[in-house]
């Protein structure tokens, strides 16, 4: 993909910065359980048992310059979906707010709970900021079969903006209130959170089309890497990878074809009002 001017002023790095003890224990397997569960879209208070708070603290260190590429790389990406989403709700009469991305490595504060890095990318509705700690994107290479480029990332961050947008939009508020509800068995809820999922990549492909029509940004390959990444995370290759077999009452963020497919259907219609997930899941 080819990099644009726009630059967004809302990245906090945290990252060479003190962790203040909040390190997890656990090893490699509880962070990749843990990934494999919350990796796009999970609830990161959800996994607070894990952190198991063993006093260590992480030194403060300068960022190398493979570090400070990476945060005007999402700086850019951040501020191409701060424009193509504030010219998309405005065009439906909604005004946009913008997200803060925050990069971090190992743990952090935030309005959910402490951060971890085995949560993968996520969103937190309560500061409306996205999380993201990059070391994750090396578990995604090498565990879950994902070729990793510079549109993957723009893939998962264009997800994460996703779920921001059905914030603005009310969704997230609507899902919370029926999973409080009680009305509803755990295969139902599941069902919800695969809908919110999908139509999260539904807008990451929407980003996609509005964006390129805009700056021409897209290479070959690029959307070919998306829709890799699109696979790679998809229920039924983690449930397989993780357990040797799928059970589709548990998915909680769609199967692979779904993911591409929800996705594809974002960035083909270009039209925001095709990404009702909801009633093509829920009938």
């Amino acid at each position: 993909m080819k990099w644009t001017s726009n630059r967004s002023g809302n990245v906090d790095d945290r990252r060479g910065k003190s962790t203040g003890g909040l390190i997890m224990g656990g090893g490699i397997g509880t962070l990749v359980i843990a990934a494999l569960i919350y990796f796009l879209g999970g609830d990161p208070a959800m996994v607070q048992d894990l952190q198991m708070g063993s006093g260590q603290q992480q030194t403060e260190r300068q960022l190398t310059e493979s570090e400070l590429q990476i945060r005007e790389f999402i700086s850019m990406l951040a501020g191409e979906n701060e424009v193509t989403w504030k010219q998309i709700l405005a065009e439906n009469n909604i005004e946009f707010r913008p997200a803060t991305v925050v990069l971090f490595e190992q743990t952090t504060e935030s309005g959910c709970g402490v951060a971890q890095s085995a949560m993968g990318p996520f969103y937190c509705p309560a500061d409306e900021k996205i999380y993201m700690d990059m070391s994750f994107f090396n578990e995604l290479q090498s565990r879950f079969g994902a070729k990793v480029t510079e549109f993957t990332i723009a893939y998962v961050l264009g997800h994460e903006m996703g779920h921001h947008i059905q914030n603005i939009l009310g969704t997230l508020s609507k899902t919370e209130q029926l999973r409080r509800s009680g009305r509803y068995t755990e295969a139902q809820l599941n069902q919800v959170s695969v809908a919110t999922e999908l139509q999260a990549d539904f807008y990451a492909g929407l980003w996609a089309k509005y964006t390129d029509k805009r700056e021409k940004f897209l290479e070959p390959g690029d959307i070919e890497s998306a829709v890799q990444a699109a696979a790679a995370v998809g229920d039924d290759n983690i449930q397989e990878r993780s357990q040797g077999y799928v059970n589709q009452e548990a998915f909680t963020h769609g199967s692979s074809k779904q993911r591409i497919e929800w996705f594809m259907k974002g960035y083909n219609s270009g039209d925001i009002r095709q990404g009702d997930t909801f009633s093509a899941l829920l009938k």
